[in-house]
């Protein structure tokens, strides 16, 4: 029996997994190859390094090892200059990965591995599906020739790019099996908003041999989905490979949590739901291995029924969904720079331009799309039914903007239950414009908490399950709260005291408002963080791209609050019919100023130009 058909043979036989290997890329950098450094091309300048981490999973128990090409293809390879030795990498890596289990004398298999382009595919990208067909072909037809005897597609995130993965991997690797591993967010979606269930009964009709899960986060969300997957489509063949828990950042080092005698509890649970392949992924060693063949081996059959084992797996299971960090606090805990856009709710029934904008914003790396609240006290849809229709409609996650004016401590709470529902959970706490200036001047403004109060009640009552009055709620939210800075106040001192409340009730980040002073923001940056001694929480600045010379000089002479140097005013005077070209320009200046003081923008595009703010971050992000 060829290589190929034992894949098929052993995945139909029903008896025991077949146990992949985990990472290769956290074993490399643990033995100091930089994250920057291409590992594809370690198959030629260092090959016994690579080789060295094969062996070392295939003595823990992997019985399938993974080919180190997870990011050999053109686009990826075109990063560090290696497009040219594409083949080169993929055939070396497949012989190394053979040589390694020729000297091991054990029965193992050899996956072909097919990672992410790196690109985005039409519509929410510029490469179109043809051209990624072809970039796929071109790598996939390299390790078939090579002689892997089966093809794993792992790590995708959006299933119009699998597909055509899938379609090369048909084409130029006609007879290998394939495995199909998409990864999903913290919320149980793939990064374009589609559900396990969805994803499993799609990759079920493409006639994949074997469709999973792997990275996302730890093993606790990869059963959650695989669950879903197998009650989908109970007929399917699954793989699961967990990731070692959520990335931390510790001592500047990317640190991952679960230990290996945590995954060997998850193995038998895997099985148990349909996988037919069980490895790991980022953070996992031979060790992790180790403890899951062990766990396997110790169990002749496949669990059937519903054991004491998994129930109290289960129930963690949904303890860690419901606390797992938005993906916004994971960015700013990881200290990525990141971005946020702030767009306004519709005046009337229609959502189809701001679903538009946002979608291009997300396309562009947008980070989290920031939904105002009744902005200028004017009538706007509600919010939170924005954040969720842009959460559900175009899978970029909301921070929701939640005014404590006008609202009494009834309202602000049975709001914020209605937020965290409907999977809201990034939330910015600010006082809110008062009505006298909108288009209701006679409307209620009272307010029975004040932004720091909101807060407390927020992280010290909702985050641990108690309303405010001390009452049980069930079971606890996760939100995660920012607070207002103005980093150009009348009083810096005042400023400071009511910002020192606000982290003292638990605000988890920082937006500011629009700064066209850079001098003086990093001036009053540094009296701010020396007066709170450090002041480790992440801070976005406030950037409005100005849109015209009017614009300039409205916000100069009737908006409170905001400063613009005469330099600026000049500069916008000067321009004729292109300000906001202009106005782009001055914000991209602010941001590289303001960069090295602050952990991300907070961008405000003036008159729905997203447009501008697309342009933005991208002109950033390519810096």
């Amino acid at each position: 029996m060829n290589e190929p058909q034992r894949f098929q043979e052993i995945i139909q036989h029903g008896g025991p997994p077949l146990i992949s290997d985990g990472a290769m890329g956290t074993l490399l950098n643990a033995r100091g190859i930089s994250f920057e450094q291409s590992f594809d091309s370690l198959n030629l300048i260092n090959p016994a390094l690579v080789a060295q981490i094969h062996r070392e999973y295939i003595d823990a128990g992997s019985t399938m090892i993974q080919t180190n090409t997870f990011s050999a293809n053109r686009f990826k390879l075109a990063l560090h200059g290696q497009e040219h030795l594409l083949r080169e990498i993929n055939k070396a890596g497949v012989e190394l990965a053979r040589r390694v289990v020729l000297a091991s004398f054990k029965d193992v298999l050899i996956a072909g591995d097919i990672g992410p382009l790196g690109v985005r595919l039409a519509p929410f990208g510029r490469v179109q599906p043809e051209q990624a067909y072809q970039v796929f072909s071109e790598q996939i037809s390299s390790l078939a020739e090579a002689g892997v005897d089966l093809l794993i597609i792992e790590t995708m995130t959006d299933l119009f790019e699998l597909d055509e993965a899938i379609r090369a991997a048909r084409e130029a690797a006609s007879g290998l099996g394939i495995i199909a591993s998409m990864t999903f967010t913290r919320d149980n979606r793939t990064l374009l908003g589609d559900s396990p269930a969805k994803v499993a009964r799609h990759l079920v009709e493409s006639g994949v041999e074997v469709i999973g899960v792997n990275c996302s986060g730890g093993p606790s969300q990869i059963l959650h989905i695989l669950r879903e997957m197998h009650q989908a489509v109970p007929e399917a063949r699954l793989s699961a490979m967990p990731n070692a828990g959520w990335p931390q950042q510790v001592g500047g080092r990317i640190m991952y949590p679960a230990g290996a005698s945590y995954f060997s509890e998850y193995a038998l649970a895997f099985w148990q739901y349909g996988a037919v392949v069980i490895g790991g992924c980022c953070g996992t060693t031979p060790q992790h291995i180790a403890a899951m063949r062990k766990s396997i081996d110790s169990t002749p059959e496949r669990p059937t029924n519903g054991q004491d084992a998994l129930a109290v797996l289960e129930l963690d299971d949904q303890a860690a969904e419901i606390h797992q960090p938005t993906q916004f606090a994971q960015k700013l805990a990881d200290g990525q720079f990141v971005f946020a856009v702030e767009m306004d709710p519709p005046r009337g029934l229609s959502t189809h331009k701001l679903l538009a904008g946002a979608s291009l914003l997300s396309e562009a790396g947008a980070d989290v799309i920031d939904v105002a609240d009744s902005p200028m006290a004017r009538m706007r849809m509600s919010p939170w039914a924005v954040c969720s229709l842009i959460q559900r409609k175009v899978g970029i996650e909301t921070t929701l903007h939640f005014p404590t004016r006008g609202r009494n401590l009834l309202r602000v709470q049975g709001d914020l239950l209605a937020a965290h529902a409907l999977g809201v959970h990034n939330v910015f706490v600010v006082m809110g414009d008062p009505t006298a200036i909108g288009d209701y001047p006679d409307a209620m403004d009272n307010y029975d908490l004040v932004p720091s109060g909101l807060i407390k009640l927020i992280k010290q009552g909702f985050n641990v399950g108690l309303d405010h009055a001390g009452t049980d709620i069930g079971q606890p939210t996760s939100f995660f709260v920012g607070c207002a800075l103005n980093l150009h106040p009348e009083n810096l001192q005042n400023e400071i005291r009511i910002l020192k409340r606000k982290i003292q009730s638990g605000a988890d980040f920082i937006l500011t408002q629009p700064t066209y002073n850079p001098k003086s923001a990093l001036e009053n940056l540094r009296i701010i963080r020396d007066s709170l001694e450090g002041l480790e929480i992440p801070i976005l600045a406030g950037i409005l791209p100005l849109a015209s010379t009017r614009h300039a000089q409205y916000l100069y002479h009737e908006v409170p609050g905001i400063l613009i140097p005469e330099m600026i005013l000049q500069q916008m005077n000067s321009t004729a019919d292109n300000g906001g070209q202009l106005g782009m320009k001055i914000a991209i200046e602010l941001i590289s100023e303001l960069r090295p003081a602050i952990q991300g923008v907070y961008l405000m595009p003036a008159f729905s130009r997203y447009d501008i703010a697309a342009e933005i971050i991208e002109t950033i992000k390519a810096e």
